[in-house]
């Protein structure tokens, strides 16, 4: 049976402005890979990344260039040979597994050898702005048990004492995005863990992770920018705790499925992270943030509207996804 592959690009409203230390962004521009066999279609939601050099158009010519091996026959195996981990490789991949699962009429869990999954907790982004404004998004929140602050250099324990006032129960973790002065950040550190701050991602550029390797530091440190795929994590262990796992990273669920395994038994606790996007995006992510530490697949939370199904979110619970949308 003939298998088709198509590709579109989406554009989903953000809920006012969300601002971290890189930047602005008002909207979510995602790629879509859609692929038919017969009367099943699977379907997979990339974010390209500026920030790993990454484009929409790029992205989607990408895709479109593997229209013939798609038709081919291509499978996951294939595919991690035939695209480097990022943005692209994720929508395809993706797309594979849901494909399967609709084909086989096999849940996507089931398929990777997974238990059944649960809802999960996941943690709710406040935005990089004025600590007052900071303050007044996480009183918004302080019902939500765990927040993520965007900082950047300068003002740190302003913002953080802001939030801490706006959700005094509330767990805190930080993430600067790779913006952090070092020497403010180490003269922070032990009030930031006074006021209960429990993770600091990515403080420093990626490249830069040598600084941090045997730092002295009252609070755990993740990396996010710095590692992308299961190659990067042996350079990791000197210098973080965590890692971020995220499939727009990875190049989609099989690798992040790998790299949360080796990264698990070489000590790290895990984070599954996300991109702004849709319910699409995070279904198959799911499936990975079983058992994590820190779940971060707030994404659709962030956005004006979602698709059309989406995830069902209840408080700070995201329930498994319903086979109409993922999986």
């Amino acid at each position: 049976m003939s298998r088709t592959l198509a590709v579109r690009r989406e554009t989903f409203p953000i809920r006012g402005t969300f601002r971290i230390s890189r930047g602005a962004k008002t909207e979510a521009e995602v790629v879509v890979a859609e692929l038919r066999e017969g009367t099943a279609i699977g379907r997979g939601e990339c974010v390209p990344y500026a920030r790993y050099g990454e484009t929409v158009d790029g992205v989607v010519a990408a895709l479109e260039g593997l229209k013939a091996s798609v038709a081919r026959g291509l499978d996951r195996a294939a595919l991690q040979t035939l695209l480097p981990p990022g943005a692209a490789r994720n929508a395809l991949d993706c797309a594979l597994w849901d494909l399967e699962a609709k084909r086989s009429a096999t849940p996507a869990w089931r398929l990777a050898g997974l238990d059944p999954p649960k809802p999960v907790a996941t943690l709710f982004t406040i935005g990089l702005d004025e600590p007052e404004a900071m303050g007044m998004a996480a009183a918004a929140a302080r019902d939500r048990p765990l927040l993520k602050l965007k900082l950047g250099a300068g003002r740190v324990l302003e913002r953080v004492r802001a939030v801490r006032a706006g959700a005094p129960t509330a767990r805190l973790v930080v993430d600067f995005n790779e913006a952090a002065d070092l020497d403010e950040l180490r003269a922070a550190g032990p009030e930031m863990a006074a006021l209960g701050i429990e993770l600091i991602e990515q403080p420093l550029p990626a490249g830069k992770d040598a600084i941090l390797a045997g730092l002295e530091f009252p609070i755990p440190l993740g990396a996010d920018e710095s590692v992308h795929d299961s190659a990067d994590l042996t350079r990791m262990l000197a210098a973080y705790q965590t890692v971020n796992i995220k499939l727009d990273k990875t190049g989609g669920l099989t690798e992040a499925l790998a790299m949360k395994g080796r990264a698990e038994r070489a000590g790290f606790a895990i984070m599954v992270g996300c991109m702004v996007a849709s319910s699409l995006a995070m279904a198959p992510a799911l499936l990975l943030a079983q058992n994590a530490r820190y779940v971060d697949l707030d994404g659709p939370l962030l956005l004006a509207r979602d698709r059309t199904p989406g995830l069902r979110y209840e408080g700070a619970s995201i329930h498994p996804p319903e086979p109409a949308l993922w999986g």
